[in-house]
Formats: structure tokens, C-alpha cells, sequence
């Protein structure tokens, strides 16, 4: 039966959700929370935590990508922020903090209109290897040629092409577009590529060779995307079709495993484990780690839509400081808000439904739920 309903007689649409408009069903077994394993592997590289830093200045600085890293998860620097314009950044990334709102934005763009210095590059990536964790550095689309070499040299292992919307097929009369499947097949690192949100778009970038896809479109705390452009892609829905690609690619390519990691929407416990629910390997986080007391934006979060030259299409929002790293990751919790204690409560959810490892959790019942406010 179609889930397409009538807009007006002259446009249908598929009906779509978000996080908030599922949950997770108990099934008839239970297990003990420690019996439960969080762990997945990308490439040749294991995680004891399911979840990736979103590369914001926010979020993420080399020392707080180390700290994820030695906490299990994975730390993903943004190559085309701060951290990679100035020598030291931290007096830029408090001033963003105390911004009056209506400067902010303005003031931002002047920011980080100072050029991306390769030799800043390479430095970041060898202060995050030194420390003996997985490093992962993100580029646009835009930049990835243009500064690829740089961090691949640098001694890269995880490479991240990320953007608002990625597609396999860019066209532009202005330039040679990047050839990801040609980009992917040269490069000697794995490639996690993104957003996509739908099951064709996912299914092409799955073809270009990419470890892993991105999930999502314009859904994280930090993105305006739906009222300055129109567009949105509800995460649940998003999520379940990529997975979808997912099943079918790995019928296509003779047993070659994609991992998709939802990207957006996932701003506290429920999110990650209906993520996961929906057919998600992994998430990746942004406003959910930057309440933590070490991270960069001092209970700040913006991503780089926030200052984009010509159409911002993000803002610098306000998310408090929730706890440390540690405490957001593994609690203790002190607050029922689904802030701290992230891996906790995903354990609990597996336990409490009788799953016993993240592959096997994808495969839960899931109902539709009316939406509850927070």
C-alpha cells in the first residue's frame, strides 16, 4: 500500500518521520546491559562506541578528537575550520561565545574568510596521530581536490567527504565537478562520503567505492536548512532507505558491506538508539558533544553553514554545557534528559528489548507513535 497522500490535486508526497515520531517495542527477551556490545568495525578500523564526532569547531578541536578516540569513539576534524586557519584558534573560538546574536553570523563570516594553510593541515593530523588514536579529518566537496593530497600525506586513516547534500552525479558549468567514484578508487584510505537521504542517492554513492554514507540533510540543532532553503529530510525515514540501499548493494556487489551512519537529528540518547533501530551502523554527533564541558564552543554549537559567505544556512545556537566528556558518554546521569549517558542508555535499549550486538539491534520493531514534546 502506497504512504503517498495528497497535498493538492496537483502533488502527492510520501508521508516521512522523524526520531521523535517512533519508538522501539520490547520484544519477549531481556539480557543484562553488560552482556551488550556497542562495538562496530569500519574498514580496518574497531570502535568500542558506535558514535563520530561531527567535524565542527564546536564540537571538535585535536584535543577533544583525541579524548573521543581514547574513549573508543572516533574524533573527526573539520580541515576547513579554524583549526586549520589559525595557528592558535582558541581567542577566535571565545569571542564566537560571546557574540551578541545579531553580530554573530556577520562577525563569523569575517572569521573564517582567513585562507586554509596546508601546513596547518598536516600539523593537526600528526597531533592527532601522535596521540596513538584513528585520525579522520573532513573536507567539503569543494575543497577535497584541492587539499586531498595534503591529507592523505599527512597520515590520514579515515577520510571524510561531508557536505550539506553529496551526490555521486554534481554537475556544474563552472568547473570540473569532483569524480568521487575516481577520487575514492585512487585514494588509499577509506572514504566515508555524505549526506544523503534517500535509497537512489545512497544506492550511487555506495557504487562510487565510499566505506560508509552520511545520513541526513539540514537535520542537525545548528541548521536552518528548512526554512532558508525548504528542504528536509526527516531522519527516521531518511535512515530506514539508506539501510535499504544498504541490503540491496550488498546483493549488487556479490557481499561488499556499506556502513551507514546517521548524520543529524541525534541530539540526545533516544535519538542513537532509534537510529541505530532504523538501520543505522553508527551516528555522528554534533550538539549532543558539544554540551560537553571540554568542547571548543563553550556550550556554544555552529557548523560551517553558520558563516557561509554568500547563503548562511545554519546559526550559532545556544546548547549549554551538560557535563564532561566522559559524563555525556557513560554517565553518571543526573538529569533525565537524555544528555548524559549516551552509550548507557543504548545498552539499556538493547538489553531491555534482548539484543545483544548493533547488527542484531536493526532489526527491533519499531511502532509509529504520535509526537511527545520533550
Amino acid at each position: 500500500m502506497s504512504n503517498e497522500i495528497e497535498i493538492g490535486r496537483g502533488k502527492r508526497g510520501r508521508r516521512a518521520y522523524s526520531f521523535d515520531d517512533i519508538a522501539v517495542v520490547p520484544s519477549r527477551r531481556t539480557r543484562d546491559p553488560e552482556d551488550v556490545s556497542v562495538g562496530w568495525q569500519i574498514d580496518a578500523y574497531h570502535f568500542d562506541l558506535p558514535i563520530m564526532a561531527a567535524p565542527m569547531d564546536s564540537v571538535m578541536s585535536p584535543e577533544t578528537a583525541v579524548a573521543l578516540g581514547n574513549a573508543g569513539g572516533l574524533g573527526v576534524l573539520d580541515l576547513e575550520g579554524l583549526w586549520t586557519r589559525y595557528e592558535d584558534p582558541r581567542p577566535l573560538l571565545e569571542e564566537i561565545a560571546t557574540l551578541p546574536a545579531e553580530q554573530a553570523t556577520s562577525r563569523m563570516q569575517e572569521i573564517y574568510a582567513a585562507p586554509i594553510l596546508p601546513d596547518l593541515v598536516t600539523q593537526r593530523l600528526k597531533e592527532i596521530r601522535a596521540a596513538g588514536v584513528t585520525v579522520a579529518g573532513a573536507l567539503s566537496p569543494q575543497r577535497t581536490q584541492e587539499l586531498s593530497q595534503t591529507v592523505v600525506d599527512a597520515g590520514v586513516d579515515l577520510f571524510v567527504i561531508r557536505g550539506t547534500t553529496v551526490s555521486a552525479e554534481h554537475v556544474s558549468s563552472n568547473a570540473e565537478p569532483l569524480n568521487l567514484k575516481r577520487f575514492i578508487y585512487e585514494l588509499d584510505v577509506p572514504v566515508i562520503v555524505g549526506g544523503a537521504s534517500t535509497y537512489t542517492a545512497a544506492l550511487h554513492l555506495m557504487r562510487t567505492g565510499a566505506a560508509g554514507v552520511l545520513v541526513g540533510f539540514g537535520g542537525g540543532a545548528a541548521h536552518t536548512t528548512r526554512v532558508s532553503l525548504g528542504i528536509h529530510a526527516p531522519m527516521a525515514t531518511a535512515v530506514a532507505d539508506v539501510a535499504a540501499a544498504r541490503r540491496d548493494y550488498l546483493d549488487e556487489s556479490g557481499g561488499r558491506y556499506v556502513h551507514v551512519i546517521a548524520d543529524g537529528g541525534v541530539g540526545r540518547s533516544g535519538d542513537l538508539v532509534k537510529a541505530v533501530a532504523c538501520g543505522a551502523d553508527a551516528v555522528m554527533i554534533g550538539a549532543a558533544l558539544a554540551r560537553a564541558q571540554e568542547a571548543p564552543g563553550a556550550g556554544w554549537h555552529w557548523g560551517s553553514e553558520a558563516h557561509h559567505a554568500q547563503l548562511p544556512r545554519g546559526e550559532r545556537v545556544r546548547v549549554g554545557t551538560a557535563g564532561t566528556l566522559e559524563e555525556i558518554l557513560f554517565g553518571p546521569g543526573r538529569q533525565a534528559d537524555g544528555t548524559l549517558n549516551l552509550v548507557g542508555a543504548l545498552r539499556r535499549a538493547m538489553a531491555t528489548t534482548g539484543y545483544s550486538d548493533l547488527k542484531e539491534f536493526q532489526r527491533v520493531e519499531v511502532v509509529v507513535s504520535p509526537y511527545q514534546p520533550r
